[in-house]
């Protein structure tokens, strides 16, 4: 959750959550084979191409993660939210903001 509009100077809060079941590897499947470990390893926040949140995660980390933090609204452009998986898929977000 992010506002599309906000006052310069103001802080704002965003609000993430990633839908993905984060297979640990340590679980076995009915027949008694591991599950391969496919969890999501790195999330990045970047508001006009500078990184203002960047998140390494482990086989500790729940499923459908879920994270919150605050930026400061300092120019009217775009916050895009990249995260990437084990096997090195890759998946991204973008959503516009405007500062007035």
């Amino acid at each position: 959750m992010v506002p599309s509009a906000a006052a310069k100077g103001e802080i704002f809060q965003v609000k993430t959550i990633i839908s993905h079941e984060m297979e640990t590897g340590l679980r076995h499947d009915d027949q008694g084979n591991v599950i391969p470990r496919k969890i999501i390893n790195k999330f990045v926040c970047r508001y006009n191409e500078t990184v203002v949140f960047s998140v390494d995660l482990h086989e500790a980390i729940s499923a459908n993660p879920f994270f919150e933090f605050s930026l400061r609204a300092t120019e009217s452009g775009r916050l895009d939210f990249v995260w990437e998986e084990d096997g090195g898929a890759v998946f991204a977000l973008s959503h516009q903001l405007t500062v007035d």
